[in-house]
């Protein structure tokens, strides 16, 4: 008789803040290799760059009133000299307020953890001077809120850069009540690359082992996250598949990849499928990703980016178990998006949170919002619906994307904007 194995017990070995390219993540990535060699695999890691940064210095002031306000850094936004820089605070609720308006010299107040890439793409055409950001609501104490900034990504950085700084979302409306007619941001720090990674393992397929699936699922988090939901339980899913597969062989070939960096911009997919190139072009047939599940009050989802016909085969199968999920097609924001990039179908699975529930991106992001009944019944269904796929006769979904996906696909990047 085969040993039960309950992945949902690994969760807490990576229970730790693990961010792309850190020490941390190296040694979550580890914890990983050590239990996928347990459980009979033989799984190696995968390095590839990342961008970093170093912050020594962030200061946001104002005059005219004159008062200051604690920030947070942006790397690869660019630095500044110990003057910093100067500008008239400029802020628009919706994008459509930036279109006719000089950016030249201003400091740019924008209610987002991130400026939209059109209005990054003016700011650097116009002159602007800085960003800044904010992050949480305005509810919430000062204690609550990370102040932690995403870095500057390189679709924005490589226009030029901007020097820009986070301040917590109840601190941006004070300033917006002060109404200040100068602000000034000096930013100071390094710049430099290191190094992340990807676990990879591989259960060859018995009978169609040229015909590959790829399962995929980040365990990196942001700082200050210990990252149980977001997305140590996609990890953990990983596992008690593979653990199945391990035990009931596949018909086909089966890749594993826990992804690297994927807060950071999706970077370990896109780095797996840039490396493994001839892979995804001709074996690849089918990627199916997890990025949170698990938690106590949610739903389960699943968004196709792929053929219709996907939809309906898991709303299909779905209903002959009796296990409730909306499917729809569409892009999701995780490591399936770059496998459908390069014509791969590919899925993902999450069960997500309520407005009110468990939250993701901060340190609130804690087992005790978790599940395993609710954990197990989401690994129950995708080993079900995935092993049809897998042991099929003759594989059932056309290796195509459709061209309405393909659009969404290069919103989602940013390639086209409903004005191109």
């Amino acid at each position: 008789m085969k040993k039960e194995y309950h992945s949902f017990n690994f969760l807490k070995k990576i229970y730790f803040v693990r961010t792309g390219g850190s020490d941390e993540e190296l040694k979550a990535a580890n914890l990983i290799i050590e239990e996928v060699n347990k459980l009979g695999g033989e799984a190696h890691i995968e390095e590839f760059e990342v961008d970093a940064s170093n912050i020594t210095k962030s200061v946001l002031k104002f005059s005219e009133p004159d008062f200051e306000i604690e920030c947070a850094g942006s790397g690869y936004s660019g630095f500044t000299s110990d003057e910093g820089v100067s500008g008239e605070p400029l802020y628009a609720g919706i994008d459509e307020e930036w279109k006719d308006v000089s950016l030249k010299g201003k400091i740019i107040l924008k209610a987002s953890k991130r400026q939209p890439h059109p209005i990054y793409e003016k700011a650097i055409k116009d002159g602007a001077a800085g960003f800044i950001l904010a992050t949480g609501d305005v509810y919430r104490k000062s204690k609550d809120v990370d102040l932690d900034p995403y870095l500057t990504r390189d679709l924005d950085y490589k226009l030029g850069q901007i020097p820009t700084v986070m301040v917590r979302m109840a601190d941006l409306e004070k300033i917006m009540e002060k109404d200040p007619k100068k602000a000034t941001i000096i930013l100071q720090g390094e710049d430099y690359k290191r190094n992340s990674r990807n676990v990879v393992v591989e259960i060859k397929g018995t009978t169609h082992p040229d015909e590959i699936i790829a399962f995929s699922a980040h365990y990196d988090s942001v700082s200050y996250s210990k990252g149980a939901y977001d997305n140590g339980t996609g990890a953990i899913t990983l596992l008690q598949l593979f653990h199945y597969y391990m035990n009931h062989k596949p018909d086909r070939t089966l890749k594993f990849v826990w992804c690297g960096s994927e807060e950071m911009g999706l970077l370990g997919s896109k780095a797996y499928v840039r490396d493994h190139k001839e892979e995804v072009e001709k074996n690849i047939v089918l990627n199916i990703n997890i990025d949170m599940v698990a938690v106590t009050l949610g739903s389960d989802i699943a968004r196709v980016t792929g053929d219709n016909s996907i939809v309906d085969y898991i709303k299909y199968t779905a209903k002959e178990f009796g296990f409730p999920i909306s499917v729809k097609q569409g892009v999701y924001s995780s490591d399936s998006t770059p496998f459908a990039d390069n014509g791969v179908p590919s899925m993902s699975f999450a069960r997500i949170a309520p407005m009110g529930g468990a939250t993701i991106h901060s340190h609130n992001d804690v087992i005790e919002r978790l599940s395993e009944p609710n954990y197990i019944r989401t690994c129950d269904f995708i080993i079900k619906l995935s092993e049809r796929w897998i042991n099929a006769k003759i594989f059932p979904i056309e290796k195509v994307i459709p061209q309405n996906v393909k659009d969404d696909i290069d919103k989602y990047y940013q390639r086209k904007t409903e004005n191109k």
